[in-house]
């Protein structure tokens, strides 16, 4: 798993091809075996790959969706909010577990934030994703998950470029040492 998270990089440029169908059952089956609080299991997964609400779901907020138009597959994120009231963390949960899943079969893949993100002046992006996909009001939408074939080389971070001085140990007034 720690070499999967040294090589992932966000990813947002994709080749066009189209995935396989044996990928897309173990992307499914990664979102499904996510954990949530108290095994309530409030997610659920649209998964589109049809160019045109590719297209559309590329533009559902202001900035930073728009590498969807490119990607084979997109895999919304969302929850029946009546169901847990940390429907957040556990989406949460599942996307990187998707990522990571998605980076395992040597594809690339790219988080665009969608809850409290702005459409546009009068509508937000959850909203406008809700109304595309036909999500009823209590389906709320965290985020989507771009998922293809990688048009790009980035570059791991060197363990020199992680942040070490977030870390604390045992108080938040002690630095953690790396020994």
């Amino acid at each position: 798993m720690i070499e999967l998270m040294r090589k992932r990089r966000s990813i947002r440029s994709f080749t066009g091809q189209p995935l396989e169908k044996e990928q897309v059952a173990l992307l499914v089956e990664s979102l499904l075996r996510a954990p949530t609080s108290r095994n309530v299991n409030p997610w659920e997964f649209v998964l589109v790959d049809d160019a045109e609400p590719l297209d559309k779901l590329s533009i559902a907020k202001l900035h930073g969706s728009g590498f969807l138009k490119g990607a084979a597959l997109a895999v919304v994120v969302c929850a029946d909010e009546t169901k847990s009231d940390v429907w957040v963390e556990d989406c949460s949960i599942a996307a990187i577990l998707l990522q990571m899943t998605a980076q395992s079969l040597g594809l690339g893949s790219c988080w665009a934030q969608i809850r409290q993100r702005e459409h546009d002046k009068q509508t937000t992006a959850e909203q406008f994703v809700q109304q595309l996909l036909g999500l009823p009001a209590h389906v709320r939408v965290e985020a989507i998950i771009g998922i293809g074939h990688s048009a790009e080389k980035r570059t791991p971070l060197a363990s020199s470029q992680l942040q070490y001085a977030k870390v604390r140990h045992n108080r938040y007034d002690t630095p953690w040492k790396q020994e």
